[in-house]
């Protein structure tokens, strides 16, 4: 059951005993109640990896300096798999190949065993001042981030008539951060099942804040849904699985 932003404050409103409003825009109470949705909304979003926002996203190149380097999305928040093209220049069937991530200190093992004065490996600096190894004799393996901002390659295939790596040959499946708009025709974007937690929760704090009180049933239902939801995370039977790449949540991303 969806609801718009008006929908829950007149319904919260109404438990609130207070004035009936057309708009959020008509009482301080009404607006008050909008922001306290908002506020819930963003907590209960920030609970899990909620399944649709897993999406896929782009990236951007970096620069010649930094052959190597790709930049996500500033809506990212953790990145799920990476995957490269690594046909090269004259073929035109797609070869896209899994990209392996390293922590940074297993990244810096791998390159560091290269040898700098050979003519296959470049030295680059990246973003946080770091010197890296950088194969120029094939396609990429693996990747890495120093700063949570850019993703860092191991190799570029030069010899193949690239000079650097090319984000339209990237697939990257990422969450990315719920977005609002506080409008009362606006709709959370939310699973049908997850409006009721959203509702009652909202009810909840709107109790405590504005009236100093709580509401008992309220409170009852919000836990409710709340333990509902924690079993109900996937559409799919038994959930998607994905490996883990070493990364905690938000882990990309402003």
């Amino acid at each position: 059951m969806k609801m718009s932003l008006l929908d829950m404050v007149q319904d919260i409103l109404n438990d609130l005993d207070s004035d009936e409003v057309n708009s959020i825009d008509d009482t301080v109470e009404a607006m008050q109640v909008a922001q306290i949705i908002k506020t819930t909304y963003f907590a209960l979003m920030s609970n899990r990896n909620w399944p649709h926002l897993r999406k896929q996203v782009k990236t951007t190149n970096g620069s010649l300096d930094r052959p190597t380097t790709l930049y996500l999305e500033d809506e990212v928040t953790e990145l799920v798999s990476l995957n490269y093209d690594v046909r090269e220049a004259d073929e035109t069937r797609r070869d896209y190949k899994e990209m392996k991530w390293l922590e940074p200190d297993a990244f810096l093992r791998k390159t560091n065993s290269r040898n700098s004065d050979d003519d296959s490996v470049t030295v680059i600096v990246d973003d946080t001042g770091v010197e890296l190894l950088i194969d120029t004799t094939k396609a990429p393996q693996y990747y890495t981030s120093f700063d949570d901002n850019a993703i860092i390659f191991d190799s570029y295939d030069a010899e193949a008539g690239y000079d650097t790596l090319l984000s339209n040959r990237v697939q990257a499946l990422a969450y990315v951060a719920p977005s609002w708009e506080t409008a009362d025709d606006a709709v959370p974007n939310l699973p049908d099942e997850a409006f009721i937690s959203l509702l009652e929760e909202s009810k909840h704090r709107a109790f405590i804040k504005l009236k100093q009180s709580v509401d008992q049933s309220a409170y009852e239902e919000s836990a409710r849904q709340k333990r509902w939801l924690s079993r109900k995370a996937w559409r799919v039977e038994d959930g998607l699985k994905y490996p883990n790449y070493g990364r905690g949540r938000s882990t990309y991303g402003a």
